[in-house]
């Protein structure tokens, strides 16, 4: 398996000093962020793009553009300028996630925010990561209603999802769609009192024994069904992003994992 690293990993780090540890951990391929930290907000995309080459990584996605079901107010343009960022940072990938307020969104509105983003990914020559997210308030919570709206949006060469090992476990969905999928994220809950409605991004920590998600169980159905993408590490908790080396708890993570499946 290929396992990646997205920087919500290790936000404290500057983009130089991640791309570094990614390295350091044997990966080239890695995930930078809009938010935490903010890298799409501060640092150019000519200068991303520099640093990417230097350390000989590629950049498989920026995450991401939120909430892209909503295609109203400021969203278009900011769908826009995050395409026009991704191209010019040699990111190969936009990740795209669901508004996650408790608001309904119908499902005409998801085909047709779809839609209206397939152009602007074509022109670019990008691929969007349709993201659902499992939580009992997001408004696109399984993987098979994101694949219905971006069959009827005629998206299939444009978008792939992202199946998150965290929210495929909160959603309760069964199914998996490995030919469809085109990015795995994976993180761990190891907290024993949060019940599973409960669970939140700050729950979220690197794999190990203590896991909750069944990630193993996950990653082996995903393989067994001819997955071939990345395993890209996105844990949230303060206490991963506080850890004073957090390529050996990756690494240690990383060896888990792969001594697992």
């Amino acid at each position: 398996m290929r396992f990646a690293i997205n920087h919500i990993t290790a936000p404290k780090l500057s983009l130089e000093q991640f791309f570094a540890t990614a390295r350091t951990l044997g990966l080239t391929e890695v995930e930078i962020r809009g938010d935490l930290p903010d890298i799409v907000g501060t640092v150019q995309p000519a200068a991303v793009k520099a640093a990417a080459e230097n350390a000989g990584v590629t950049i498989i996605s920026i995450n991401a553009l939120y909430p892209f079901n909503v295609w109203s107010g400021d969203l278009p343009a900011r769908a826009v300028a995050m395409a026009d960022y991704a191209q010019a940072s040699g990111a190969k990938a936009l990740v795209m996630c669901p508004l996650n307020d408790g608001t309904a969104v119908s499902f005409g509105e998801l085909v047709a925010a779809l839609e209206a983003m397939k152009p602007i990914l074509e022109d670019r020559g990008l691929i969007g990561f349709v993201e659902p997210l499992g939580f009992p308030v997001s408004s696109l919570r399984t993987k098979a209603e994101a694949i219905k709206a971006i069959d009827a949006a005629g998206g299939g060469d444009v978008y792939k999802l992202v199946h998150d090992t965290f929210h495929h476990h909160l959603a309760g969905e069964p199914v998996f769609f490995p030919e469809r999928t085109g990015l795995v994220h994976i993180s761990g809950v190891a907290d024993r009192a949060v019940p599973v409605a409960d669970m939140l991004d700050a729950h979220r920590v690197l794999v190990d024994a203590e896991d909750r998600l069944e990630n193993i169980a996950q990653i082996k159905a995903l393989e067994e069904a001819g997955y071939d993408g990345a395993y890209s590490f996105e844990p949230f908790a303060k206490e991963v992003h506080d850890l004073r080396n957090v390529a050996d708890a990756v690494k240690r993570s990383m060896d888990y994992i792969s001594a697992s499946i």
